[in-house]
């Protein structure tokens, strides 16, 4: 892995990010015109996050997959590495022992 290309999990994690605040936007701009009902009372901010991650949830689903499977491998190997380093320190501290 190279140092210039950016962790896969902050690749996916502000993919994930711009896709919620596009459906925020769109929901926000819905909610305005009327075309999906407010919210009630003073609740209107809450319900508009809501209806974003509702949106956004299945959108980065199916659209992040690439980048997902990208992040589940490096952190599978991250985890084997330090699986690895643990694994041989231990048998170096069995080695030395008397």
């Amino acid at each position: 892995m190279s140092a210039a290309k950016p962790s896969a999990t902050i690749r996916y994690t502000a993919m994930r990010l711009l896709i919620f605040v596009g459906c925020f936007f769109v929901a926000g701009v819905a909610v305005h015109f009327g075309v999906l009902p407010s919210g009630v009372g003073g609740s209107n901010a809450v319900w508009v996050i809501l209806l974003g991650l509702l949106l956004s949830a299945p959108l980065s689903f199916i659209l992040l997959r690439k980048q997902r499977d990208e992040m589940s491998e490096q952190l599978i190997s991250s985890v084997d590495r330090t699986k690895a380093r643990l694994d041989a320190n231990r048998t170096r501290e069995d080695s030395v022992a008397p």
